[in-house]
């Protein structure tokens, strides 16, 4: 049977004696199947699913086996949605087989100084505008058909490494409506450039916004003390040689996979709770001690996936006053993909979505403790630590903020837009020795898990969850917050 939200919900009227369900603690241990839940994790972060890697066939194996489970206990399907998916158009990009771009007597190469991140191979001399941060305003009076537009990376205000490319894009979609034949953003900020040519000098997977049309190239070159933008903006550099070759695009379409859950009171049930955690990971890289290549991402992050999951049995049986939003999101080791396209393209208007309790982990180092990024910020803190501690854990803050990992997930997405969003991770004190040990390494495991913490951490989400979605007041930012000002203009107070 297709289940349609916001279509009449036979479900519901069938099931009306769990309307009158009291919930809490002892309805989640009578619900809860540790067998089948652990199971699930063992699939999820099997060697068949080569570490579900969104570039890779064996993610849609996954996206598949959430929406199953998501349709067997019964969540609906969100008008709008392609069945139990969200489909994205992601756009593939390899690294050219030679990038080398010359600039009067400098020379830039690919993986050293200069990073071809898209579009086809071009070889030739171009003349050079230099366009501040390439933004809409700065087009203005300028032509630049037939040149490469130069820009500085990132924009005011913007240089976070998800604001880096959700910039980029936009000023490469308007460097080629204005008639460019290239984009080159100078790469002059604080973040070191030796991390972006690391993590960069691969093949990369961005959201396209081309509408299915080719792209033009975009470059980073590495420019940190102003130089060569400085020649080029006083005309002391008025072209460029550049060559690409062996560019390798391709389309793809990603799944985040989602459902809804209906309240049960009338009011309350148009505003959303939503439950997330990316199910992808970094798939097979370079091979341990061990010879063990596939990194199966039992920490990161099937577990979390897992919770979700476990949350749609609990709700769809035992249903709260609001309406519980379920989304397994894609592409977040890919910086953030699947839930930034959902956040820019809502399947549930945002200004119902009232807080997200999203999941991401690294790893853990203490079963006694939940660490809550972004715990200490909104106004329902006292609900989750009352939650977390009737499964005798108890909810700390992030202990390492040095780390920016409130930035570094899904929730940032959201949080940018208003939403409070938190991240409900397992327990660390430290992000030490201990963590990095599993974090991206090829050794988190299911079989190096502890299974009763984890049992512990999913039933202690679903209460949390629960008091949350059953609150009389709606979570609000704790007053002075940086996103304050964004939840008031999406929700209006």
């Amino acid at each position: 049977m297709k289940r349609t939200y916001l279509a009449l919900s036979l479900g519901l009227i069938l099931s009306s004696s769990s309307l009158f369900a009291q919930g809490g603690k002892s309805a989640i241990e009578a619900n809860f199947h540790e067998r089948e839940s652990i199971s699930h994790f063992r699939y999820l972060a099997s060697d068949e699913l080569m570490g579900r890697d969104p570039i890779r066939p064996e993610i849609d194996a996954a996206a598949r086996y959430i929406a199953e489970q998501f349709w067997k206990y019964g969540a609906q399907e969100i008008l709008g949605a392609n069945g139990y998916y969200q489909n994205i158009p992601f756009r593939l990009s390899a690294p050219p087989t030679k990038g080398e771009v010359r600039l009067g007597g400098n020379k830039f190469s690919q993986g050293d100084n200069l990073l071809v991140l898209d579009g086809p191979s071009i070889n030739g001399e171009y003349e050079l505008i230099v366009m501040g941060y390439g933004l809409e305003a700065d087009y203005v009076g300028k032509d630049v058909k037939g040149k490469i537009v130069v820009t500085n990376v990132g924009a005011p205000d913007r240089l976070t490494p998800s604001d880096l490319f959700a910039a980029g894009r936009e000023k490469l979609s308007l460097a080629q409506s204005n008639g460019a034949v290239a984009l080159i953003e100078m790469y002059n900020i604080p973040s070191p450039w030796n991390f972006a040519a690391r993590t960069l000098n691969r093949t990369q997977l961005t959201v396209d916004n081309t509408g299915g049309k080719a792209s033009i190239p975009y470059i980073w070159l590495s420019d940190t003390k102003n130089e060569s933008i400085n020649a080029i903006g006083k005309g002391e550099i008025k072209s460029a040689n550049i060559e690409v070759i062996g560019k390798i695009n391709r389309d793809i379409v990603g799944k985040n996979v989602v459902a809804v859950i209906e309240g049960t009171d009338p009011k309350l049930k148009n505003e959303f709770i939503m439950l997330s955690a990316h199910y992808d990971h970094i798939g097979v890289g370079r091979p341990d001690a061990n010879g063990d290549s596939i990194y199966n991402g039992a920490r990161d992050n099937a577990v979390g996936t897992v919770a979700v999951i476990n949350a749609a049995r609990y709700f769809a049986e035992n249903p709260p006053k609001r309406s519980i939003l379920l989304c397994a999101w894609t592409a977040e080791e890919k910086g953030l993909l699947g839930s930034r396209y959902f956040a820019d393209n809502p399947l549930i208007p945002l200004d119902q979505i009232i807080y997200n309790l999203n999941i991401d982990n690294g790893g853990y180092n203490d079963t006694s403790i939940i660490t809550v990024i972004g715990f200490g910020r909104t106004s329902v803190d006292p609900l989750i630590a009352e939650a977390t501690a009737q499964f005798g854990l108890e909810t700390i803050a992030d202990p390492s903020p040095e780390q920016g990992l409130y930035d570094r997930s899904d929730n940032v997405n959201f949080a940018g837009k208003g939403i409070p969003s938190p991240t409900f991770s397992l327990g660390f004190r430290a992000f030490d020795d201990e963590i990095n040990k599993y974090y991206h390494q090829p050794g988190d495991q299911v079989d190096n898990f502890d299974l009763d913490y984890a049992v512990k951490y999913w039933k202690s989400y679903i209460l949390t969850a629960e008091k949350i979605a059953n609150n009389p007041a709606r979570p609000v930012w704790q007053a002075g917050d940086k996103y304050e000002e964004a939840a008031k203009a999406l929700y209006g107070n």
